[in-house]
């Protein structure tokens, strides 16, 4: 890298995006900016972003490198952000799904699975010769153990509660602090452009009054499930999984609840007791950076869209 080449990574999830600005000259600096929307265009908003970062420093960006949640692969959204950036100096552009830039972080280059549970959840597993993604389809028809899944199942179980349909739970007198008459609850959120992460908020909820609440313990348990059969189900389809002790990374906030992540190792270790369940060497922002400079022989290589002005793309 040229003392002139500056370069910008980009982590954007659905709660927040963060963005570091390398130089060579400078310390690297980090901006934050509100969660990227999977049901609206992306590339206008990573332009947003892009622009923003560029504004505020001053300074011309040559190469960006994104890690995007939403994301399917195509060429026409790395040509496109190229495009619409080019007037700030944009030359390079590598654009994947955040589960390949969760991986980089997490693994590098080591075979295994990576699971990344946050607002959405997605594993990707990587075997020598092939790459499968499960789940990350979104929380209208998957991200199931996620922390929207898990607010979500918070909601159904107010709602049976409110009902009679379901016991009693403490987790009604939470969202009865959200919303005083319940039976408006489901209008004000569906008119929520952000109901997505209000949703998923709940989860912290769920997992604080799982050690009393046999509800939400409930919720708990059928969270990990979720995930130890998106881990195992990776695994086994790029051929990681028919050895004793498979590698496994899990990362984000939901995770750290150890109600969630008790279970999903137990769970993992029920299926191979020597499994291999490592620390992340790295974050999804980390690994976005890692996009430009993917090894040769990376299965990953067929998950990066690339767009250059110059030859370098692959």
């Amino acid at each position: 890298m040229s003392n002139h080449h500056r370069s910008l990574s980009i982590d954007a999830g659905q709660t927040g995006i963060r963005a570091t600005l390398h130089d060579v000259d400078t310390a690297d600096a980090t901006v934050e900016f509100p969660g990227i929307l999977t049901d609206t265009n992306l590339v206008p908003q990573l332009v947003d972003v892009v622009a923003r970062v560029a504004g505020e420093s001053g300074r011309a960006i040559h190469t960006v490198s994104a890690g995007i949640s939403g994301f399917t692969y195509s060429l026409s959204d790395a040509d496109g952000l190229r495009a619409a950036t080019d007037a700030l100096g944009i030359r390079e552009v590598y654009l994947a799904h955040d589960s390949v830039t969760s991986y980089l972080g997490a693994l590098g280059d080591s075979l295994g699975a990576v699971i990344a549970v946050g607002t959405g959840v997605v594993t990707l597993a990587v075997g020598e010769r092939t790459v499968t993604r499960i789940d990350g389809w979104g929380n209208l028809i998957g991200d199931a153990g996620s922390a929207y899944w898990i607010g979500r199942a918070a909601l159904d179980a107010v709602m049976r509660d409110y009902d009679g349909r379901g016991p009693r739970s403490p987790l009604t007198d939470v969202v009865r602090a959200d919303f005083p008459d319940l039976e408006t609850a489901y209008l004000e959120l569906q008119s929520d452009p952000g109901r997505v992460s209000r949703i998923a908020a709940y989860s912290r909820y769920v997992t604080a009054l799982a050690p009393t609440d046999a509800v939400a313990a409930a919720i708990c348990g059928a969270a990990a499930a979720e995930l130890v059969l998106s881990v195992a189900t990776g695994l086994r389809r790029v051929g990681e999984g028919s050895g004793p002790s498979p590698v496994v990374c899990g990362l984000g906030g939901v995770l750290r609840a150890p109600e969630i992540s008790v279970p999903f190792e137990q769970g993992l270790r029920a299926l191979w007791p020597a499994i291999d369940i490592r620390t992340p060497l790295a974050s999804a922002l980390e690994g976005a950076a890692l996009l430009p400079v993917l090894a040769a022989h990376s299965a990953l290589l067929d998950r990066v869209a690339v767009s250059a002005s110059n030859a370098l793309g692959r």
